[in-house]
């Protein structure tokens, strides 16, 4: 009955912890993360919890045997049994006292002593959270320190070890898998309209910011100067004669049709005649002579206008408005959003097929950087540094936050339970220090009785 008795309590206590747990109880701080493995028990505790009162009746089983010694030595000491009678009784008794003691040391670690709140005991309910925080203040001051990181780092090795690690081709095909199935996943996640606003509001900002007048005057005299128009001027006029070749009839159409209507037939005829024969006659020359005066006229006319765009105030002003108006245009921003998505589905392709030449270069880029790494000394110093400084960079910006981790955690947890769970985990080898106790001040005792009778006190 006893032992039912004791489960239904411990069923209550945790059932009423983890409801103070989850209602933020007085042991939780505030965003504080509850530990459920500090607030329940497990059946491997519960094995520990056995082993400790089985050290705990072995301990006290020993304080009673040197007790009843020190009971049994002392009657037959004053029987008048000899001189070893007293020996035995001041061991017994040093003993009593040091088991006593160390009793006592023991117990106020996790609670007070018969049940008497003596100053400075059961201290690790009592002072849970200040050991929280001197624990995450040691963990600060010892572990995430530049000093400590850099050295461990360096002693590590990294850059050698990766190097090493990525010049097997295996690895650097895993890697390369690794990265591809990421950036899949990346561009699967992101939303296309999210991407053509942040492409087409970033192409828009940066258009708008830097005036392209000038620029585009530089581009147009360098090729001036350079005749690399003349391509496109032979392009076009060649491209005019064949024109004009094969549709004669529209252009006569065209001119009889905008005569006056008084003007006879063939008067209108003869004049649309004319006019396709000279037009014929000045793209032929066009095409024929390179030195043509109407080719001269151009170069002239491209040369004055790059001139103007990068000096004169009206042309350049009227260029930034063009500018303006074309990226208005939802033509452009469609044309982006087309981009975009073509941009994407050749990723997506390319990152899923392994012989694709993408991934055949990363690839190639991992197993060069892999052999360099491994065997090149300044590149594996270049990445020891980078890794060193990453890490300092995370562990001294960011030091509060990871030790805070810490106390809120230890904070969080119930105290009795913390209290439970430690002597569950760390009691077994207390009791050893009650039966070393007993055992060390039986000889102690034995030891000063001994010298007092020597020196014959």
């Amino acid at each position: 009955m006893c032992g039912i008795t004791k489960r239904v309590e411990r069923m209550e206590r945790t059932k009423a912890a983890e409801k103070d747990a989850g209602a933020g109880g007085q042991h939780a701080r505030p965003g504080a993360v509850v530990n459920r493995a500090m607030t329940t028990f497990s059946p491997a505790d519960e094995e520990k919890q056995r082993g400790v009162r089985q050290m705990k009746l072995t301990a006290t089983g020993l304080l009673v045997f040197v007790a009843v010694v020190y009971v049994l030595a002392k009657w037959a000491q004053n029987s008048g049994a000899g001189p070893w009678a007293g020996y035995v009784a001041a061991a017994a008794e040093a003993g009593m006292v040091g088991a006593l003691a160390d009793w006592f040391a023991v117990t106020a670690l996790f609670r007070h002593p018969l049940g008497i709140p003596i100053p400075h005991t059961a201290i690790i309910p009592t002072k849970k959270d200040q050991l929280g925080v001197s624990l995450g203040e040691f963990v600060g001051e010892n572990f995430l320190s530049e000093d400590v990181v850099r050295q461990r780092l360096r002693a590590v090795g990294i850059g050698s070890r990766l190097g090493a690690w990525l010049a097997v081709p295996e690895h650097a095909d895993r890697v390369t898998a690794e990265l591809s199935t990421a950036l899949r996943g990346a561009l699967t996640v992101l939303r296309d309209s999210d991407v053509q606003a942040v492409v087409g509001e970033a192409i828009t900002r940066r258009a708008n910011a830097q005036e392209i007048g000038p620029g585009i005057g530089k581009m147009l005299e360098k090729v001036v100067a350079d005749g690399g128009h003349k391509r496109v001027v032979d392009l076009v006029v060649t491209r005019a004669h064949d024109w004009l070749v094969l549709h004669r009839d529209e252009v006569m159409d065209a001119v009889e049709g905008g005569a006056p209507g008084w003007t006879p037939r063939f008067v209108d005829r003869k004049v649309g005649e004319r006019v396709y024969k000279e037009l014929l006659r000045f793209a032929t020359e066009m095409c024929d002579m390179p030195a043509h005066p109407a080719r001269g006229a151009l170069d002239r006319f491209l040369t004055d206008f790059a001139s103007d765009l990068q000096s004169d105030t009206d042309t350049r002003a009227r260029i930034e408005r063009l500018k303006g108006e074309v990226l208005g245009r939802g033509e452009v921003q469609d044309l982006i959003a087309s981009a975009w998505t073509a941009v994407r589905s050749m990723i997506v392709a390319a990152a899923e097929d392994e012989r694709s030449e993408l991934r055949l270069r990363v690839r190639a880029s991992l197993l060069s950087l892999g052999s360099r790494m491994a065997a090149e000394r300044k590149v594996q110093d270049k990445v020891d540094q980078w890794v060193e400084d990453a890490a300092v960079y995370v562990v001294t910006t960011y030091r509060k936050e990871i030790t805070s981790l810490i106390t809120d955690t230890v904070a969080s947890w119930d105290a009795e339970h913390t209290t439970k769970k430690i002597e569950a985990n760390i009691g077994r080898d207390l009791q050893f220090i009650r039966i070393n106790g007993t055992v060390v001040g039986s000889l102690a005792g034995l030891l000063i009785y001994t010298v007092s009778r020597a020196l014959g006190a």
